[in-house]
């Protein structure tokens, strides 16, 4: 049988804690990388679309037709599950 001191415990704790903290500081940094990632990609499109405004609108027709069409063919799958009940 383990006996833990109220020492022991404190000592778990501030380690603990001071694991949280780096753990918070190493996701707060991925983070800012995220969103330093996005950032750029953002502008990589709008420069590509103030380029290239006729290849952009087709491929974002393109990829909203591809969109709806997925989303008709989940929707109607759906409703023929439910109709067979």
């Amino acid at each position: 049988m383990i006996k833990c001191t109220n020492m022991d415990t404190k000592n778990v704790q501030k380690q603990a804690k001071e694991q949280a903290d780096k753990l918070k500081k190493m996701a707060d940094k991925e983070a800012q990388k995220v969103r330093k990632a996005a950032e750029d990609a953002g502008k990589q499109a709008e420069d590509y679309i103030k380029k290239n405004p006729a290849k952009a609108t087709a491929i974002s027709a393109g990829v909203g037709a591809a969109l709806g069409a997925m989303l008709a063919f989940l929707i109607r799958g759906k409703r023929k599950k439910t109709n067979k009940k």
